[in-house]
């Protein structure tokens, strides 16, 4: 990646709290991918409480060598030292989440776990997901949706959603006005097949219903910075340290949560 983009690529990741970057996949392992979570998906039977996020495949990369190979990818590896995220490693498994023909809607949500936690803070990702498509995204057959800067600022929705997944989201209807609501700052990100998706996992973020004949799937990993420099700024930061960061108790034990609290500053919107 040329420097000039892998830096536009990083400022995007900070201040809307997403990027994503084409290319990385070969069409051979893409294809290879397609057939091996075809196989997967042919083996599992969903449970009904995850029928927004489609078929929900947990893999270890341990387990599956074609996963394996896909988590250690050095395109994928190169790109994130490009843009200043070498720090980032990857927990070890993957999820294979579809949209089939017809199924509905994923509701807005947020994956950050630690709200009790002055690291809510940083201007700098923590955690992301990374999402590898195997399959173009279009509006029609249920692409990703975004509120970008949602990832360092509240807005009135975090306050008017049900908590995500298994806490309450997973059992709501089809038809709740705020969770499957369009958004005026929503931003679609259509991406082409062999492409990944970088997301902060404060991001505010949902996927449309599909509307095709036609399955689409992405390949999610989850990355987080090493223990090593969990509580330090990354190499590349130069800017300001929020002085309640500063400030934190590194011996202090928090609480987790899903839930944003006092960390997430409210933007007035």
């Amino acid at each position: 990646m040329q420097p000039e983009i892998a830096l536009a690529k990083r400022e995007q990741m900070l201040q809307d709290g997403y990027c994503f970057v084409d290319d990385i996949l070969t069409e051979e392992f893409l294809q290879e991918l397609r057939e091996e979570s075809e196989r997967l998906i042919a083996a599992h039977v969903p449970p009904p409480d995850v029928r927004y996020q489609g078929q929900h495949v947990d893999v270890r990369g341990e387990e599956n060598d074609v996963i394996r190979r896909l988590l250690e990818w050095q395109p994928a590896r190169q790109a994130l030292e490009d843009m200043g995220f070498g720090d980032f490693e990857s927990t070890g498994g993957i999820i294979i989440l579809t949209k089939d023909p017809g199924e509905p809607a994923l509701y807005w949500h947020q994956d950050w776990g630690s709200w009790e936690d002055p690291i809510s803070v940083t201007p700098w990702p923590q955690q992301i997901f990374v999402s590898y498509y195997l399959s173009d995204t279009s509006v029609e057959n249920g692409c990703l949706k975004v509120i970008p800067g949602t990832h360092r600022k509240r807005i009135l929705l975090h306050d008017e959603l049900v908590p995500a997944h298994e806490q309450g989201a997973r059992y709501i209807e089809e038809d709740h006005p705020v969770m499957f609501g369009d958004h005026p700052d929503q931003v679609d990100v259509c991406v082409r097949a062999r492409s990944f998706v970088l997301a902060d996992a404060r991001l505010l973020h949902s996927a449309r219903r599909n509307l095709t004949d036609e399955r689409r799937t992405l390949i999610l990993a989850w990355h987080r910075r090493r223990d090593d420099v969990w509580e330090k700024p990354p190499a590349y930061w130069e800017g300001e340290i929020p002085e309640v960061l500063t400030n934190r108790d590194a011996n202090r034990e928090y609480s987790r949560s899903r839930i944003p609290g006092e960390y997430l500053e409210f933007s007035g919107q």
